[in-house]
């Protein structure tokens, strides 16, 4: 079916050629009853009329699309571009070049809602790091200020000053620990070592490795019922100990006075297995969890930094379980409990 807006330059030239010459040799048989006169003259009208549009449509019009597709790729042109450019970019309609733009202004509306995605990403970043460094440093200074002011000789209360000082100088330990972490991982500075290794055994490790803490809010630890099955995992025992552990505690943290922790282990496929780490605490409100995985990122501020911790656990989760190629993910309601998972590759 003839559409004009898929004609190339040569056709259009064409097209307007016979449109032009048609009634130019009408007009001169209108006026001259010679028929050779009027045939002469629409041949000669076609041909300067066809060679006159094409010229201008090549050599004016296309020299302006090659411009804009230069500067949509930004980038010096090969031979083998250049003859892209000179003998097949013209053979294009103008409809695929709109079509070419809208693709390009799209893939650039899409970078710079990333860019301003990632400006409000590091501007809080920014934020929660100066505040999370800013608290524990002003603590220290408060005591050691209170010391030098007279408080150390009094022995009721140096000591503890020291010791919530001490407290405070940990915190700030394990916080540029953490990010030196995150750091690393993201650089691929720290290698993974996978082995195989039975996931159940792992994960009654951490239990034991917990317990005292466990035990002080009548917490019962348990892997789910029919997924006592041993199951062979290949992946970086260590860091997948830190993962566990890091997700363990977090539902010790904000889990119920005499609640469980129960570990779920299934496999998805031939190739995965599907860790799920539950409790049964107060749950996150479902605004918060698309950003839970973020670094510094808390649901209560208040609450979540009187139960400890320096608010990159989750982040570093995520970033040992992408290192090894698979997703975690988060389910939970308010008053109800959450469960983590993550997948792993089966020995």
């Amino acid at each position: 079916m003839f559409k004009a807006k898929n004609l190339s330059p040569r056709q259009l030239s064409l097209f307007t050629a016979i449109i032009l010459s048609v009634p130019i040799g009408l007009g001169f048989l209108l006026v001259s009853p010679e028929w050779e006169i009027a045939a002469i003259a629409a041949v000669i009208t076609f041909a300067g009329s066809y060679y006159m549009i094409r010229f201008v449509l090549e050599w004016f019009i296309y020299r302006k699309i090659k411009l804009i597709y230069k500067f949509i790729y930004q980038t010096k042109a090969s031979k083998r571009e250049e003859m892209y450019y000179k003998y097949i970019l013209p053979q294009k309609g103008i409809d695929q070049v709109r079509q070419d733009v809208e693709q390009w202004a799209e893939q650039r509306s899409a970078e710079i809602e990333m860019l301003r995605n990632n400006e409000v990403y590091r501007r809080e970043f920014l934020q929660n790091l100066a505040h999370e460094f800013k608290t524990p440093i002003f603590a220290i200074q408060g005591y050691v200020d209170t010391l030098l002011g007279g408080a150390l000789e009094n022995a009721a209360v140096n000591r503890k000053f020291l010791e919530n000082a001490a407290k405070n100088v940990d915190r700030m330990v394990n916080l540029v620990e953490d990010l030196d972490e995150i750091s690393k991982l993201e650089s691929g500075e720290q290698p993974l070592y996978k082995t195989g290794f039975v996931i159940q055994e792992l994960v009654r490790e951490v239990y034991e490795s917990l317990s005292i803490k466990t035990a002080e809010l009548h917490i019962i630890t348990s892997i789910k019922k029919g997924c006592e099955q041993p199951i062979t995992v290949f992946a970086d025992k260590e860091k997948i100990r830190q993962v566990l552990i890091n997700l363990v505690d977090n539902a010790r943290k904000y889990g119920k006075f005499s609640g469980t922790i129960t570990t779920g282990i299934y496999k998805t496929d031939e190739k995965h297995v599907l860790i799920e780490i539950s409790d049964d605490g107060i749950g996150i409100a479902e605004e918060h969890l698309p950003r839970i995985f973020e670094r510094f990122y808390r649901t209560d501020r208040g609450r979540s930094r009187d139960v400890g911790g320096t608010g990159l656990g989750l982040a570093i989760c995520k970033h040992i379980i992408e290192a090894h190629g698979q997703s975690i993910h988060v389910r939970s309601k308010p008053d109800v409990g959450t469960t983590v998972g993550f997948t792993l590759e089966v020995k």
